[in-house]
C-alpha cells in the first residue's frame, strides 16, 4: 500500500465514519433492510450471529493464539457455507468437534472427520448421491427377516439404519452425485493441478455412494447405508478398490489421497502461503508447521509484514492492541461483513483467498479506516478501548517500525482517539 493512497483514504474514512450510527447495529439477516427486521428471520439467524461472536471473542482473547489461527486455516480449507439450507444449524457442530479438535492433529484424521460431518454432506450434497442401480439389497436386514412377510415383493427390505428422508427425497435421490468427490481431490487434497482425471471423480463418487445423514432434514448425524451404496469395483489414481467394500471404500479412497505425493505439496503449499508470504518460497513447500515456525524464511526480512491481513485478523489484532473489553461481539461481526468477509459465509468451497489481491482496495480500506475510528472513538456498543494517551500505541502496535509517511501522519493527531485511529489505519497496521 502505497503511502498516497494512505493519506487519501484516512480523510476519506474519517469523514466517512463522522457519518454513521454505530448505535443502531441493524439486523443481521437483512442488511439491505436494518430498519425493518424480520422477526422470524432473526431467529433463524441468531445461531450464527452467536457462532460469528464467539470466533471473534476466542481469536482476541485465547491464550492459545496457534490454535485459534489453525482452526481459521482449517475451516476455511474445508469450507463449509452456512447459507446452504441447514447448514446454519450444523456448523456449530462442526467447527466445534470435527475442525477444532484435529487442528494439531494428523491430517488423516481431520480428513475424516470432515468426510463423515452432516455439515460436509449436506453442503456437498453427497448424502443424495446413490447407485444409479440401487437400491441394493441390504445383508443386514436380510439377516433380520426383513423379508420373510413379503417385505421384499412390495418394494425391497428396509435397512434398520436406513435415513429418515421427507416424503420427496426418494425422488431426489437420482443417482451419482459428483460434487464431493470432486473438491474432495480439487479442494481437499490433491489440488486442481494434483494428477487426477474425471474418471478418478466418477470413481472417487461411486466409492463415497451410501455415506448419508440418518435425518437430513432436522441434522441427523452421520449413517453408512448400504442399500444406496455401488458395490462394485473401483479404480483411484490406479489403486484397485475390491468389490464388495461397503464403508471401507471411502475409507480407502482418504488413505491414498491423504498419503499422495499432491496432497503433501498442496497443503504445504497453502500453508507457507498462510504462514509466510503470497508467493511460498520454495524451500518451504515441503515442510509442515514445525518447521515453518521455526524457519529462516519465516523470520526473514522478506518475510516480515508481506502479508496482508484478512477482515477477520485486522478486526481482531485491533481488538488486541487496544486492549479492548468486548462486552458484545455483535458489532465486530457485522463489521466484519461489511468489510466483504461475512463469518461462515463464503459460498464456494474455495474458501475465502488468502492472498492480498481479495482483500485490498481503496473500498476495502476506507472500511477498516471507518472501523479504526469507530473503535478508537468509543462508538463501538459496548466495547471500551485502552487508549494509550502519546506515541507510546505506535511503539507497542507497530514495533516502532514505521514510514516517515506515516509517521508524519500520525503525528498530526490532535487527539489520542485520532492517534489510535491513525495507528490502526496505517498500512503497517494492514500486515501481518
Amino acid at each position: 500500500m502505497k503511502a498516497v493512497l494512505f493519506t487519501a483514504v484516512l480523510g476519506a474514512g474519517l469523514t466517512a465514519a463522522a457519518a454513521q450510527n454505530p448505535a443502531n447495529p441493524g439486523n443481521p439477516g437483512n442488511p439491505a433492510n436494518p430498519g425493518n427486521p424480520d422477526p422470524v428471520q432473526q431467529r433463524a439467524n441468531r445461531p450464527m450471529v452467536e457462532l460469528g461472536e464467539q470466533k471473534v471473542l476466542r481469536a482476541a482473547y485465547s491464550d492459545q493464539q496457534l490454535q485459534e489461527v489453525l482452526t481459521d486455516f482449517w475451516f476455511n480449507h474445508f469450507n463449509v457455507d452456512a447459507r446452504k439450507g441447514r447448514d446454519r444449524f450444523m456448523l456449530t457442530e462442526y467447527e466445534r468437534d470435527v475442525i477444532r479438535p484435529h487442528v494439531l492433529g494428523t491430517f488423516r484424521d481431520l480428513l475424516g472427520a470432515t468426510a463423515k460431518s452432516p455439515a460436509m454432506l449436506f453442503y456437498l450434497d453427497n448424502w443424495m448421491s446413490a447407485d444409479p442401480n440401487g437400491p441394493h439389497v441390504d445383508s443386514r436386514a436380510r439377516r433380520a427377516g426383513a423379508f420373510g412377510r413379503g417385505g421384499f415383493g412390495r418394494g425391497g427390505a428396509v435397512s434398520p439404519a436406513m435415513p429418515q428422508r421427507p416424503a420427496n427425497a426418494q425422488n431426489r435421490r437420482q443417482g451419482l452425485n459428483e460434487n464431493y468427490g470432486r473438491e474432495l481431490m480439487e479442494l481437499h487434497t490433491l489440488g486442481v493441478e494434483g494428477g487426477y482425471t474425471q474418471k478418478d471423480v466418477t470413481e472417487v463418487a461411486r466409492a463415497f455412494t451410501g455415506w448419508t445423514l440418518r435425518a437430513p432434514m432436522t441434522g441427523g448425524d452421520f449413517v453408512f447405508e448400504p442399500r444406496f451404496h455401488d458395490p462394485g469395483e473401483k479404480v483411484v489414481l490406479g489403486h484397485l478398490i475390491a468389490a464388495g467394500g461397503g464403508e471401507r471404500d471411502g475409507e480407502q479412497v482418504l488413505d491414498i489421497l491423504a498419503k499422495h505425493p499432491s496432497t503433501a505439496h498442496f497443503i504445504a503449499t497453502k500453508l507457507v502461503r498462510r504462514f509466510v508470504s503470497d508467493t511460498p518460497p520454495p524451500a518451504l513447500v515441503r515442510e509442515v508447521m514445525r518447521t515453518i515456525l521455526t524457519s529462516p524464511e519465516f523470520l526473514s526480512s522478506d518475510a516480515y509484514r508481506a502479508k496482508v491481513k484478512t477482515p477477520l485478523e485486522f478486526v481482531v489484532s485491533a481488538v488486541r492492541a487496544t486492549g479492548a473489553d468486548v462486552q458484545d461481539a455483535t458489532p465486530l461481526v457485522r463489521m466484519l461483513q461489511q468489510l466483504g468477509m461475512p463469518l461462515y459465509q463464503c459460498q464456494p468451497p474455495t474458501g475465502y483467498k488468502d492472498t492480498a489481491d481479495a482483500w485490498v482496495n481503496t473500498g476495502a480500506l476506507v472500511g477498516r479506516m471507518n472501523f479504526a475510528v469507530q473503535l478508537a472513538s468509543g462508538r463501538l456498543p459496548r466495547t471500551t478501548v485502552n487508549i494509550q494517551p502519546d506515541e507510546r500505541l505506535v511503539a507497542a502496535t507497530l514495533a516502532d517500525d514505521v514510514s516517515d509517511t506515516t509517521r508524519t501522519t500520525i503525528a498530526k493527531a490532535t487527539t489520542p482517539e485520532q492517534m489510535t485511529a491513525l495507528t490502526l489505519g496505517s498500512p503497517e497496521f494492514q500486515r501481518r
